[in-house]
Order: C-alpha cells, then sequence, then structure tokens
C-alpha cells in the first residue's frame, strides 16, 4: 500500500477513496499524533475545520468533526472558505489544529483532507506519516465533559477578509476587473473582498451548487474569463481554482498572465518597497527561462526548488524569505501568509497595476515567456537517469546549442515509469527538434528491458 498522504494532503474520489469512515479515523489519529508530541499541553485542544463547497464536504465535515470531538478536541466550524482562510484563522483563532475539506482544482468528484498545525503551517512529513501509522488503533476514549463540543463561528469570512484587505499596499480604485471563482470556496467572500479593495467587480462563475465546482471554469478553464474581460473591457481578470489557493490572470488585452508573470510583478514591486527579503525570490525548476531572465535584470537572485508548493515553502523557511511561488498562480507571500493564497496574491498584483497607472499587459510584458515544449517518454527507467553517461551527454550538447537562449530539462515521475523532457529555446520549432532529439536518446538508452 502506498502513503496515503500525497504532497498536498489526502485526495482521492469522494466516498470511494476517501470516505466517511476514513475522514473520522483521520481525525481522532491526528489528535492522538499532535496530544503526543505537546500540542494540546495544558488547556483542552482546538481545531478549526472549513471545506470547499463540493457536495461530499457536507458529510466528510462531519465525519472528521465526530473523530475530533470524540478525541476530546473542540471543534469551531468555519463553514465555507479558501483553504489559505483555514490556515489563517488556525492561527488567528489560537487553534491547535485545522483542517480543510477539498481538493483544489481537481474535479467534483474527488475531495480531500489537508491538516494544518498551531500557527496555520503543514504538517510535516514526519507528522503525517505518524497520523497514517496510528489510523484505527486501539484507544481510551474520553466520556462526560471530557468529549470535545462543537461551536460555529459566523465571523470567521469577515475575519479573514479584513486580515487580507490589511495587507493591500494600494487601493485599486478605478480598476474594473472580472473575477471567475470556480464555483468554489471563495465564491461567498471575493465580490465583497475585491469591492471593499475599491474595484468594480463583475463576478462569473460565483455560484456554487455543491455539483459545479471546477465544471468548465476557473484557474484550469480561462476561456469564459478571456471572453468576459474582452466584452467588459476590463482591466483585468482574476481566475481562482476550487479552494482558492492559487490565482491566474487575464490582462486588458484578453492574454494569460501566468503565475510566473505574477511572481515577477510582485518581485519587483516588492524589491522596490523594501519588502523583497534578500532581493530574493523563489521558483520551481519549471519556472521559465525568460522568468529568470526578467529577474537577473531587475538585479533580484532566483532560488530554484524541486516542483510542489511544500518545496518552495521549505526553501522559503530555511532563507527567511518573502516570496515564492510555481507557474500554476500558486504564490506565497509569507509575511502574510502560511500558505499559497489566490485572494492576497490577486489583491497585491492588482495594487500595482493600480498604484503604477500601468496596464497589466505592460508590467506581465517583463517576462518575456521563451516558447516550451513538454515530451512524457513513457515505459522507462527514471532511476538510471543520473547515471546514464549516453543521455547526461546528448543533455550537455544540447545544452550548448542553447546556449543562454534556451534550457533543458529532464525529470523523472515520482509514481509511474515515466521521464519528463522539457525543453525551452528561442523559437517553438527549435524547443521542438531538440525535445526530439532528447526524447529519442532516453527512450533508446532507458528503456525498460
Amino acid at each position: 500500500m502506498g502513503r496515503l498522504f500525497g504532497t498536498d494532503g489526502v485526495r482521492g474520489l469522494a466516498n470511494r477513496d476517501v470516505t466517511a469512515e476514513l475522514a473520522l479515523d483521520l481525525g481522532v489519529a491526528a489528535a492522538h499524533v499532535l496530544g503526543d508530541t505537546g500540542a494540546f499541553e495544558g488547556h483542552r485542544p482546538k481545531a478549526v475545520v472549513g471545506r470547499d463547497p463540493r457536495a461530499s464536504g457536507e458529510f466528510l465535515e462531519a465525519a472528521v468533526v465526530a473523530g475530533l470531538a470524540s478525541a476530546g478536541v473542540d471543534v469551531i466550524l468555519v463553514g465555507v472558505l479558501p483553504t489559505p482562510g483555514v490556515a489563517f484563522l488556525t492561527d488567528a483563532l489560537g487553534a491547535d489544529l485545522g483542517v480543510m475539506l477539498s481538493a483544489s482544482h481537481n474535479a467534483m468528484p474527488d475531495n480531500g483532507i489537508k491538516f494544518f498545525s498551531r500557527g496555520g503551517h503543514k504538517l510535516d512529513d514526519a507528522i503525517e506519516d505518524a497520523i497514517e501509522d496510528r489510523l484505527r488503533e486501539p484507544w481510551d476514549r474520553p466520556i462526560g465533559a471530557a468529549v470535545g463540543r462543537v461551536t460555529h463561528n459566523p465571523n470567521a469570512a469577515g475575519l479573514y477578509e479584513h486580515h487580507l484587505l490589511s495587507t493591500l499596499p494600494h487601493h485599486l480604485d478605478g480598476l474594473t476587473i472580472v473575477v471567475d471563482c470556480a464555483n468554489g470556496a471563495a465564491s461567498g467572500l471575493a465580490h465583497e473582498l475585491y469591492t471593499g479593495a475599491g474595484a468594480t467587480v463583475i463576478p462569473i462563475h460565483c455560484t456554487p451548487d455543491g455539483l459545479n465546482i471546477n465544471d468548465g471554469c476557473g484557474s484550469t478553464h480561462m476561456d469564459d474569463l478571456i471572453a468576459a474581460v474582452l466584452e467588459h473591457g476590463a482591466d483585468a481578470g482574476i481566475a481562482h481554482d476550487g479552494d482558492a489557493d492559487r490565482c491566474l490572470a487575464v490582462d486588458e488585452q484578453g492574454n494569460l498572465v501566468d503565475g510566473d508573470h505574477i511572481l515577477a510583478i510582485l518581485a519587483v514591486a516588492m524589491n522596490r518597497a523594501g519588502h523583497l527579503a534578500d532581493a530574493t525570490v523563489v521558483a520551481t525548476v519549471m519556472a521559465n527561462l525568460g522568468f529568470k531572465h526578467a529577474m537577473r535584470d531587475a538585479g533580484i537572485t532566483v532560488i530554484e526548488t524541486g516542483v510542489g508548493d511544500r518545496y518552495v515553502l521549505e526553501a522559503m523557511r530555511t532563507g527567511g524569505l518573502a516570496l515564492g511561488g510555481e507557474q500554476s498562480g500558486h504564490v506565497i507571500m509569507s509575511e502574510h501568509a502560511t500558505t499559497g493564497d489566490g485572494l492576497l496574491t490577486a489583491l497585491h498584483l492588482l495594487a500595482e497595476v493600480a498604484r503604477s497607472g500601468e496596464p497589466l499587459s505592460r508590467l506581465a510584458g517583463q517576462v518575456e515567456k521563451l516558447p516550451q515544449v513538454l515530451v512524457n517518454v513513457r515505459g522507462v527507467d527514471g532511476l538510471r537517469l543520473a547515471v546514464s553517461a549516453v543521455v547526461t551527454v546528448a543533455v550537455a550538447r544540447a545544452e550548448a546549442e542553447l546556449g543562454d537562449s534556451g534550457r533543458v530539462l529532464l525529470r523523472p515521475s515520482g509514481t509511474e515509469p515515466v521521464i519528463r523532457v522539457m525543453v525551452e529555446a528561442r523559437t517553438a520549432e527549435e524547443a521542438q527538434r531538440v525535445t526530439d532529439a532528447l526524447a529519442e536518446v532516453v527512450r533508446v538508452e532507458l528503456a525498460i528491458d
């Protein structure tokens, strides 16, 4: 059996993989593990629980709350809120544990369970492993007044909104924006938030019914947002995913503004204001070379990590850094949040548009994206990649040919016999040619017998 926890909590098909029984058992095990670490010492333990609007979130919320309360944990229900909102409230309400029920950008039939420790931080791998190891263990159940109590906090969304607005470096007066909430967790909050920041807001896909989350909308389906921006002559469009921990944007001309663009705009703005620690930003190896060139030209250092927000977070914590993110629009601003926050990111992106008086297209234009081609080579042994002299020589030749105007990245999958071959180059044709040549070398040299 594989590890239950993935890179972002437990996730799978709701009521098949992620069941009510599993949610209850995880709640109990999390309470026991965190209790043993001393997290509850000297006080009654307290947890914050939130969810996105998926229909399955209703019964999974009830199950995880039952598990926590039966283990003696008092539970504060905060309702439908973005994942970063639950992380914030875990800290703001002095909770020992936060639980978010969401499968982020996944389709509606999926759901997931994500835990936060005191302060709103994601759990370490070791803690997740300990929770998994202690599922369904025998235990002494509290009785009487020792069982947990369950309350609702009707002010939770307001507290989170107030926090977001308190970080705003410049009001959005004069901006007209279209906001696509993917019929997800930000749907009940986004219009009021962006209006409160001064913008004129045109909402789309902000009417969740429990079934329509991420359905042809949000940050994974941008066509409706592009069309709405052009139709209304808006200054920008903002797209969130189902749990609003990320955002992508559309400029006034209908062009996609991805995570690389957003990260660059924020890095330059924060550096100018003296808020970019060590004039350094963290990005993954998948960041486009054009982003790195833009940062070099702006005098900003880029630290690269593996793919995944947990690796970005780790590098930021290690270096005491203020900004990091991914192409997907998952941006972490550590001065204001412990995890990626799409609403926070959008507010600061739009604030720079308002402050500068420049259209978003011009701000995003500082990153000249190089054409990128990605090929998945299947049926190959990723473990042999690092020790293959033939592949190493082929990569070196490709890198010498591309020079500073391109790059090569070979990355084995962690879950299947696949090596991802990615090439960026001056032209799409060159990128395709180099990718195809390298993919053929990998296919021949590393084929599984």
